[in-house]
């Protein structure tokens, strides 16, 4: 059996720059990947079948593990049953970018399995199908991210710690989406001005998900006591960065709802994976 982990991400800002002919809309963002896991574990089996336990709530055919293994069985030279079980840590519906993780470690780890062959980028085009953030996480790497999220530029960021609240919603990014106050003409920038002053940038969902979202409202309210407080993607998850100054326990200990202590992390576990052979 293998077990691996399958991290978190942040997106430091996120800016919305345009709008395609085929709906998809322009961004700019800072993907931070976080040491939060899902734990992940792949057992061969020898049905042809593939098995998920651990996301009940998620029929098979719709579930993004499913569809990453879907993607990779024509090209599989030792194709193999298997169940998949998956400890889940980080919450759903939160933009940290879980079930885009879950697909990239999926493809990670079967490509190898199955001795699929793939290189990186033939992989994250496979990513892409399933979802814009899904390339960030097979290349491992934090990055500045056009387009749709899936033009990478890999960056080096300094090592911080965050603290990240979950408020109790879920919040529908088709929503947000819909709405007509949200602010697509974002000006295009570049990475060195976010070097310059990271706080003036910040996220333009945020403002539409505090105001149909109660629960964001307060536990942003909540951090903005402590630093500056930002949404990660569309939400709900909210987070800030921690300071020399801060009672980080007492923080925690007070939080209106689930919150996390995590770390930033230079590059994801799986960089470096390798199956036995």
């Amino acid at each position: 059996m293998i077990k691996v982990p399958s991290p978190a991400k942040l997106n430091l800002f996120l800016h919305i720059t345009g709008r395609r002919e085929n709906g998809y809309h322009e961004l700019q963002t800072i993907f931070q990947l976080i040491d939060l896991y899902d734990w992940m574990s792949f057992e061969p089996c020898v049905s042809e079948t593939i098995q998920i336990e651990g996301l009940a709530d998620v029929k098979l055919e719709q579930n993004l593990i499913y569809r990453a293994a879907q993607l990779l069985r024509p090209h599989a030279k030792k194709p193999c049953g298997l169940k998949i079980h998956i400890e889940k840590n980080i919450p759903m519906g939160a933009g940290l970018g879980g079930g885009s993780s879950n697909a990239a470690t999926t493809l990670i780890v079967l490509n190898q399995l199955w001795q699929c062959d793939l290189n990186e980028q033939q992989l994250a085009d496979y990513g892409v199908q399933l979802g814009a953030d899904v390339p960030i996480f097979v290349f491992g790497r934090n990055a500045w991210a056009e387009g749709i999220g899936e033009h990478l530029s890999f960056i080096d960021l300094a090592q911080k710690k965050f603290i990240i609240l979950k408020p109790d919603c879920f919040i529908s990014t088709q929503l947000l989406f819909s709405q007509k106050t949200l602010t697509r003409d974002s000006k295009i920038t570049k990475f060195c001005a976010y070097q310059l002053e990271p706080s003036s940038f910040g996220n333009n969902f945020e403002p539409l998900a505090r105001s149909l979202y109660p629960e964001v409202e307060e536990a942003m309210q909540y951090l903005d006591q402590f630093g500056l407080a930002k949404l990660t993607g569309t939400g709900a998850c909210v987070f800030t960065e921690v300071t020399d100054e801060m009672n980080v326990e007492l923080i925690l200990k007070n939080a209106p709802c689930k919150s996390y202590l995590v770390s930033s992390l230079t590059e994801s576990p799986l960089r470096h994976f390798k199956v036995a052979r």
